[in-house]
């Protein structure tokens, strides 16, 4: 790997994909079948039976196309939407389909995305209130790692959720972060103009705790400045946050609008340290490092769960196919996703929904360094996206689940499958879909996203 040892954490923290990855098995191994062989036919035409066809992948226009999504969802109250890329127009496209479709049809009102939680706070004042210009807003919350959020399909999923709330100011969509990388300056000015107003004896307290935390520089360099600092420094930074928020939790809650006030306030020093902590890991240290990635996916689900039961939204959750998952395809560096706790937390008020693709484009960054433009071709024989590209449909869902059981078989068996993160290129991952995921997408082509930086 030819990155610096600070971007190379930054990114291993924010998203799949810059780690040697399990190899390939070859298509005997894999598949358990010849491609073609009597056994894939059946398989091909028990997934025929059952899959829904997509009439477009683009956001707007009639959602007919969804309406089986309804049964396959029930009552959940989060659903986690996956992607087999971090920067594929189709599956950002497709996030915004979903949405719509969920808000007019089964009531969701959150669209939370793996971003740090004060950028998803400065986007819901825009989706809430018109604050701010999302642009801007994107431009200074989106960098290093996150710069992948900073496209034009985001940016109009985010105009399309404004332009609803302002015809349903009364019910209106909500936009959140939960992720930690990044705690912006106007998170630690919310705990402490909490603590002014409610407790200005402690303010001098939690001024002094939060000395010299809150960034005064861009996220990028923020963040990667962060990684540069002692481990000693960092878990003294970590210290501070954690007796920050352990002190505010000690202070009565109130009632009614008091407590509202301080539930956000407690959750957004949690928030704080959150980021404190996620950073304050031995990364030279390997059962370290996966103990940091254990720790993000737990604090995510953790973020969402907290949302979900303090707003009462139902949340369509946006990550990687990785982190919405049920199990693990890289136990040695990511000992427990997302999904896994989610599903801890909520039970079967959780649903994962993971998507694959046969063919077509990405932004990634490259082994020299800048970010291109990547294009693969069809999927090898022994993937599971070769065999799901056999199905009559061009672009479908199923829900795994229910399927049949010979399809269930063969999706229960981990096969190579594209699991492509911020670098590329990287092998393929051995997936077993069907214990990974309940409902799947798959999409014949995809299409590089556009990007709204010059990396």
């Amino acid at each position: 790997m030819t990155r610096n040892r600070p971007a190379l954490l930054i990114a291993l923290l924010l998203c799949l994909g810059t780690l040697v990855a399990v190899s390939p098995a070859s298509p005997a191994s894999a598949a358990g079948s010849l491609p073609g062989s009597p056994s894939d036919r059946a398989v091909v035409a028990a997934i025929d039976r059952v899959a829904h066809p997509l009439r477009t992948t683009e956001p707007y226009g009639d959602t007919a196309d969804l309406r089986p999504l309804d049964k396959m969802i029930g009552d959940a109250k989060v659903v986690g939407l996956g992607e087999a890329t971090h920067s594929s127009r189709e599956f950002f496209t497709m996030k915004h389909r979903v949405l719509r479709h969920l808000v007019e049809r089964k009531g969701f009102r959150t669209f939370g995305l793996e971003a740090s939680w004060s950028t998803g706070l400065r986007l819901n004042d825009y989706v809430l209130h018109g604050k701010g210009d999302p642009r801007r807003i994107m431009r200074d919350e989106f960098q290093d790692t996150y710069l992948w959020w900073n496209n034009t399909e985001y940016l109009e999923l985010i105009e399309w959720m404004r332009g609803y709330n302002r015809l349903h100011p009364r019910d209106p969509l909500r936009f959140m972060g939960d992720d930690f990388a990044y705690a912006g300056p106007e998170l630690y000015g919310l705990v402490t103009g909490y603590v002014a107003k409610t407790r200005p004896e402690l303010l001098a307290r939690f001024t002094e705790l939060y000395r010299g935390l809150p960034p005064t520089t861009s996220a990028d360099a923020y963040m990667k400045r962060y990684l540069t600092l002692p481990l000693a420094e960092r878990e003294e930074m970590a210290a501070r946050t954690g007796r920050a928020l352990e002190l505010l939790r000690r202070q009565p809650a109130g009632t009614g609008a008091q407590k509202e006030a301080y539930a956000w306030a407690v959750r957004h020093a949690t928030a704080i340290d959150q980021t404190a902590r996620g950073y304050a890991f031995d990364f030279e240290d390997q059962e370290r490092l996966a103990a940091a990635m254990r720790y993000r996916d737990g604090l995510m689900a953790d973020n969402v769960a907290w949302w979900q039961r303090q707003t009462g939204d139902k949340v369509l959750l946006s990550a990687h196919n990785a982190h919405v998952s049920y199990v693990t395809s890289d136990p040695l560096n990511y000992p427990k996703m997302q999904g896994a706790f989610l599903r801890d937390l909520l039970g079967a008020d959780y649903v994962s929904v993971g998507f694959t693709f046969d063919r077509g484009s990405f932004n990634a960054t490259a082994p020299d360094g800048p970010i291109r433009v990547f294009t693969v071709g069809p999927a090898g024989a022994g993937s599971n996206e070769a065999l799901l590209d056999r199905v009559r449909h061009r672009d479908y869902f199923l829900d795994i689940r229910t399927a049949p059981a010979v399809a269930r078989s063969w999706l229960d068996t981990a096969r190579p499958t594209r699991s492509i993160g911020t670098a590329y290129p990287e092998p393929e991952r051995a997936v077993p879909l069907a214990r990974s995921h309940d409902i799947l997408f798959h999409l014949h082509r995809v299409g590089a996203a556009e990007l709204r930086v010059t990396p």
